[in-house]
This record gives C-alpha cells, structure tokens and sequence, in this order.
C-alpha cells in the first residue's frame, strides 16, 4: 500500500465511488432514504385529511410529512419527491388556498385545513385549470417532473399578486427549480394564464 500513488488510488476507487454515490443534480424518489421506522410502541396519529375537497382518515407516524402522506397514504403521486429539503419546489400544494412546501409541512399541522394538489386543478367538469392549459399551449415543461410544483406555484403566485410583471414572476417563481431550464416557457404561461384566471 506504502508504494501506491495518490494518483493510482484515486484511479482505483473511482468505479466505487461512482457506484455507492448518487449523481448530483439527480431528482429520483427513488434514491431517496424512506422514513425512518416508528419506535416499537410509536402511537400513532389518526388524522383526517381534507384534500382536493375529499376527506381522507389516514393513520400515520408524528414524523410523517404532509408529502409523504399524499403520496404513500392517500395514493396522490402527482405531488413530487425532489430534493425533500425545501429547495427545489416540486412538492409545492396549496394549504388554505396558498402555496406551502409539503416536504416541510407535517401532515399533522393540516388538521382542519384544505389541502389542494396538483390532481384537485382541474375544474369540475374535467377541463383543465387556465394555467394547466397555459404550461401545454407554451411547452412550459420538458421531463415534466417539476411541473405540477411548478403550475402549483404558479396559481398561487398570481393569487397573491405577485404576476403583474415578468420581473416579479421571475422573483417570486424562483422558489421552483426546473433543471430543464424551461424557465422562459414558464414566464409565457404564467402571461397566459393570468388574465384568466379571474374570479377561479
């Protein structure tokens, strides 16, 4: 070992390293760690969740997120696992009618509250929110996985006033990661989509 180079070491544990790490910039739920294991003898909570205007009783672990709970309890996979910290914006819903981070929100803390995702958009007879039309009239997404935090977002930026100028949807929109770079499509969209969006 003493006669080995630092250079011929680094070349030797370059093929584990690339094995044993995940590629960085990667957003694969599949790569995420799930949750760790209750305790034995954890209560847990029986809550009811009130999303999409559907009540869903749901037993879950103190700990778990309102983003885990969308998506492994309740079976809404449209909200997306990305970073899971609070950086990227996919896992963007509407709690009372404005935006939150589901990945930061536990499930516990939205007890007597209105939860939308991205499912619940759409109006009643079935046609798509101004702002889903928007993102497919200007090809406002690529690999498309960052699209319903993005669309999600994008509703409650003009709910909240923040979409009267391309310089304020950039500001206010840049909580949303697209690594696609679909950034300018996005902007188009949210032009589209807000003088519809009147009254919804």
């Amino acid at each position: 070992m003493a006669d080995l180079s630092r250079r011929a070491f680094l070349a030797s544990s370059a093929p584990l390293a690339a094995v044993s790490l995940p590629l960085a910039g990667c957003a694969t739920p599949t790569a995420t760690a799930p949750p760790p294991a209750s305790p034995p003898g954890a209560a847990m909570l029986d809550l009811r969740l009130d999303v999409n205007g559907v009540v869903h009783p749901v037993s879950v672990d103190p700990r778990t997120t309102l983003l885990d709970a969308l998506r492994e309890r309740i079976g809404l996979t449209g909200t997306k696992k990305g970073c899971d910290q609070g950086q990227c914006g996919a896992c963007t819903v509407h709690l009372d009618g404005q935006r939150v981070l589901s990945c930061l929100t536990l499930a516990a803390s939205v007890r007597g509250r209105q939860v939308t995702t991205i499912e619940g958009l759409a109006r009643r007879d079935g046609s798509l929110h101004p702002m889903q039309q928007a993102f497919i009239d200007h090809d406002a997404f690529q690999c498309g996985y960052c699209t319903p935090g993005q669309i999600m977002s994008a509703v409650g930026c003009v709910r909240e006033g923040h979409a009267a100028t391309v310089a304020d949807i950039r500001e206010y929109m840049s909580g949303n990661i697209c690594r696609c770079a679909a950034y300018p499509n996005i902007v188009a969209a949210i032009e589209q989509a807000r003088p519809l969006m009147r009254g919804t």
